[in-house]
């Protein structure tokens, strides 16, 4: 799903291009949007992965944030990035199954998160869990388990 201030546009599974709002120095954004945990030492892998996402694309601002428990929020993150001078923002949600947080929760986080910044591209991208890759990574972690 891609918005852009009242306009929304579907991004299906062949991964349509949009035409962005960017100008040619803005700067683009990415939040791994997590579900969050009471504890704080559950957020250490998302921390890596965001580490790891920022050395890889070193021309992307990257946050993390969660829906519950741990701080920045999506509203928050979102901010953060506008601040840093992103007009494109894609919001990655690190999930492995797509349910009512991913289904409900977030279309109205995101529309809220338009509203607030209308000249910011707001993209939401695939729960991680859609993405094969991943999970023959997954898979492939499985195996190396039970085989050593």
């Amino acid at each position: 799903m891609i918005l852009r201030g009242d306009r929304v546009a579907s991004a299906g599974p062949e991964r349509t291009r949009c035409t962005s709002y960017n100008r040619p120095m803005s700067r683009r954004g990415v939040i791994l949007f997590a579900h969050g945990a009471r504890d704080p030492r559950w957020s250490e892998p998302f921390e890596r992965l965001a580490g790891r996402l920022g050395r890889q694309g070193s021309d992307l601002a990257v946050s993390l944030a969660f829906l519950e428990f741990m701080t920045p929020n999506l509203e928050s993150a979102s901010r953060l990035l506008v601040e840093q001078g992103c007009r494109s923002i894609t919001i990655v949600p690190v999930f492995l199954g797509v349910g009512g947080h991913v289904r409900r929760d977030v279309p109205a986080l995101v529309d809220r998160i338009a509203a607030e910044h209308p000249d910011v591209e707001v993209r939401v991208a695939p729960s991680i869990g859609d993405d094969d890759t991943v999970l023959d990574a997954i898979a492939g972690v499985c195996l190396a388990a039970a085989r050593a």
